[in-house]
């Protein structure tokens, strides 16, 4: 193990967790700017209001990018464990 391979692996977590990450705070995002869309246009201020869209954004979020996610993790994990056994043997 060099260094040139740590500097790699962080360099492919940081983008794995970029790529899992972004379809869920995109939709997160996009519900919170329709909401405070509605309350400037409402001047319905309530807090509830901010939230409850944003939590159901995230929820369907998960349903709809969780298998692909796991599978990324799964596939990255494996890269990973495979890279490690050229090390030990």
């Amino acid at each position: 193990m060099n260094a040139e391979f740590i500097v790699g692996l962080g360099s492919q977590v940081m983008w794995l967790i970029i790529k899992l990450v972004g379809p869920i705070l995109g939709l997160g995002l996009a519900a919170g700017l329709i909401v405070s869309v509605f309350q400037a246009t409402t001047q319905i201020q309530e807090p509830s209001l901010t939230y409850i869209p944003k939590i159901a954004a995230v929820i369907v979020a998960l349903l709809i990018f969780g298998p692909w996610m796991i599978t990324s993790m799964l596939d990255f994990t494996q890269s990973i464990l495979g890279h490690l056994m050229q090390y030990v043997q």
